[in-house]
């Protein structure tokens, strides 16, 4: 039997880079998928990729920033699949890279809408159906940024280190209704690093060298297993975890200064 063979997971920004990886090895798995996608284009392209993988898959158009949107998204998957027993928090929409004195209210607020309160409601809307199957498990994301206090992501570390106190709460307090409550902070090829790679010549050598593994993270192959063992019954005596999928960049960290700050400016 395959590892999710039965699951229902609904997944968040899985129209491309690591959603997309993550989605794609569920369906592999034996899962059932909602893509919970914001751009309809891409959405509608990873469905039928999943389709074409043999899998069962549903898009359902997804504004993570709107609590409306993703109670809507939970009860299609209910809907259309019978139930919930994975949720996996993606998502979010980025801010321009500013330093954090230029870092403007509007910024905080559309991160912390995309990630926090994103990860709030749909964990919320969720717990009713998991308690209805059983169990469950919530895999959100998390981000090695946090740690390093990386430059230029203020709003970003910000609202990703709430995520981990986010998951500690809900992991110590459901786990009443075998609900897990588990975080990854994942590197991967993602549209962001593809982006990156393109504009800096030599970056993707760079950031494969940086790495203890000596290579960057493929979202399918390298993501997905990880996200896979935490909403399988594998990891059914694990709650309230953070884990570092990064190719162990988190042991030496990198230098995140941009080139052009002074050291001091007083």
């Amino acid at each position: 039997m395959r590892l999710l063979e039965d699951k229902v997971a609904l997944i968040t920004g899985a129209g491309g880079g690591i959603g997309e990886g993550v989605a794609r090895y569920f369906v592999k798995q034996g899962a059932s998928v909602v893509v919970a996608e914001l751009n309809e284009s891409l959405g509608n392209a990873v469905t039928a990729d999943l389709r074409a993988l043999g899998g069962q898959a549903l898009f359902f158009k997804t504004d993570v920033s709107s609590k409306d949107s993703i109670n809507a998204a939970i009860q299609a998957a209910v809907d259309e699949f019978g139930g919930l027993d994975t949720l996996v928090n993606n998502a979010f929409a980025p801010t321009p890279n500013v330093l954090m004195e230029d870092k403007t209210d509007e910024m905080l607020k559309q991160t912390l809408d995309t990630t926090v309160w994103a990860a709030w409601w749909s964990m919320r809307a969720a717990l009713p159906h998991m308690r209805a199957r059983g169990g469950g498990s919530i895999i959100n994301f998390y981000s090695i940024d946090t740690e390093i206090g990386a430059w230029l992501h203020s709003d970003y570390n910000t609202a990703k280190s709430a995520i981990v106190g986010l998951t500690r709460s809900a992991a110590a307090e459901w786990g009443r209704f075998n609900v897990r409550v588990n975080a990854i902070a994942p590197t991967a090829m993602g549209a962001t690093f593809h982006k990156l790679a393109a504009e800096n010549p030599g970056f993707a050598e760079r950031s494969a060298a940086m790495r203890p593994l000596g290579r960057s993270g493929d979202p399918e192959d390298d993501i997905g297993p990880v996200v896979a063992f935490l909403a399988s019954e594998m990891s059914r005596y694990m709650t309230g975890e953070s884990l570092h999928v990064d190719g162990g960049i988190h042991l030496p960290r990198y230098n995140s200064r941009p080139a052009d700050v002074p050291v001091r400016e007083y």
